[in-house]
């Protein structure tokens, strides 16, 4: 791609988060940065340095010495913008880090926008759309499988297979475009079953992208779990065993928790919310009847339901209508009979014939919980991932999928009801819009606008 920003100005931000630290990273780039870097830097002539070269020296305003600074040159095309980037490795005291960025808006450089550097990045060809969203998704991944799943994506995993698809796209687009030019003549240079051939193919991999979101989505925001169940199933117990902390208060006496209390750990490299919520019952308690309530709305939001069943005081007529339920509601659940130490081995048998997939523990037994977070991991089925297939994590990139798919069965049922050229070229033109909305090939200044505003400022 072309660069669009050689006339741009010089940006700058801070880049590192904000608060005070043992340094700060500031980043400046445009054609200008290392210009206005040299005129406040005492040490070397920076215009006459190498790229990717660091140097100590100080940053003064006149004869005031702002601080003892490293800096860090970068000169374009070889830069993450691929403009002159300059990196400023100062001491973290926020008095000192505005002072030198002030010094530079008086010089001339301007404020950063959110997400600047990587847009000029992508405006100068860097990479495309895709693996620009991805950057903000490795800065925020916080568990192993996150981190992978961006990685792979900045690093081209996914644009590349949605590169092929438009090539092989793009050919025939191009011999119907071609027909189209010669109408009178009766000829066809793209063959009709050939095209179905390859739209038939290309609904293979697009499917198999679509499906995979469901995977990305768990992987990229985590998942959200509830531990319900009956008041005093053992709820509470088994979050902060889970935790290995004591974050929820643990008493005989039902109905203590009534609010969801929530926290976060990562099983596995993936990360999982697991909300402990009120106990299931009728009550007649203003307070506790909202928080059964809370408890049902956060059942229907969850990714995984554990399903706490007392063993000591169960019911087995009443477990099976709760069990209906949950089968009723959707959403994947399992099966938990917690205070197994307190029922004889005959009983738990009788329930395991019963129910082949219910997980038996007593929430107070370590080694218990931790069979718990290999069931838990086993649920959330990761081995696709694991094995290095391309996934979906982009909401955007998901819908554009879907509208591509819609458009390319547009294609067969044109071929198939047998519409003119010009129809057919419409369709395929489409299907490579919206492909190309995914890596930037088509895009718009709101399109980029709304990407790159949820950026952090100095990325």
């Amino acid at each position: 791609m072309q660069s669009l920003l050689q006339n741009e100005d010089t940006i700058i931000a801070l880049a590192t988060p904000q608060g005070v630290g043992a340094i700060g990273v500031i980043r400046l780039s445009g054609n200008d940065a290392i210009k206005l870097v040299n005129e406040v830097f005492k040490a070397k002539d920076l215009v006459q340095q190498e790229s990717h070269t660091i140097h100590f020296g100080t940053i003064r305003d006149g004869d005031n010495i702002l601080d003892e600074v490293l800096i860090s040159l970068f000169i374009g095309p070889n830069s993450f913008t691929k403009e002159n980037v300059v990196e400023i490795s100062c001491h973290g005291s926020n008095f000192i880090i505005r002072q030198i960025i002030q010094l530079f808006i008086r010089k001339g450089a301007r404020p950063a926008k959110p997400g600047e550097f990587t847009k000029r990045a992508f405006m100068n060809g860097q990479f495309d759309l895709a693996q620009a969203e991805a950057v903000a998704d490795l800065i925020n991944a916080d568990s192993e499988a996150a981190h992978h799943a961006a990685l792979n994506q900045m690093r081209g995993g996914f644009s590349g297979e949605i590169k092929n698809l438009r090539e092989e796209l793009i050919h025939f687009a191009s011999m119907i475009e071609l027909e189209l030019d010669f109408g009178e003549e009766d000829v066809e240079f793209a063959s009709r079953d050939d095209l179905k051939t390859l739209v038939n193919k290309l609904q293979i991999v697009i499917n198999a992208l679509i499906h995979s979101f469901d995977l990305g989505n768990v992987i990229k925001n985590g998942v959200p779990t509830v531990i319900a169940g009956k008041p005093n199933a053992g709820k509470s117990t088994l979050l902060n065993a889970l935790l290995n902390e004591d974050k929820a208060i643990v008493s005989e006496i039902a109905g203590t928790t009534r609010d969801f209390i929530e926290d976060e750990i990562i099983i596995g490299g993936v990360s999982f919310r697991f909300i402990d919520t009120a106990g299931l019952r009728e009550t007649t308690d203003t307070i506790e009847a909202i928080g059964v309530e809370r408890t049902q709305a956060k059942m229907k939001q969850a990714s995984l339901i554990i399903y706490l069943f007392d063993l000591e005081l169960l019911d087995i007529v009443e477990m099976n209508k709760e069990i209906n339920k949950l089968e009723n509601a959707g959403v994947p659940f399992l099966k938990l009979g917690n205070k197994v130490d307190k029922v004889t081995e005959s009983f738990v048998e009788g329930l395991q014939q019963q129910h082949p997939d219910m997980l038996f523990l007593s929430a107070k037994e370590p080694e218990q919980v931790e069979l718990l977070k290999t069931r838990i991991l086993e649920l959330v089925n990761l081995d696709k991932f694991k094995r290095g297939d391309t996934v979906v994590t982009n909401i955007r990139h998901y819908d554009s999928l879907l509208q591509t798919k819609n458009s390319l069965q547009d294609v067969i049922n044109g071929i198939d009801g047998e519409i003119t050229n010009d129809f057919v070229a419409m369709d395929i033109r489409r299907a490579l819009h919206y492909l190309g909305e995914i890596t930037g090939e088509i895009t718009s200044d709101d399109l980029l606008a709304n990407i790159f505003g949820k950026f952090c400022i100095g990325k």
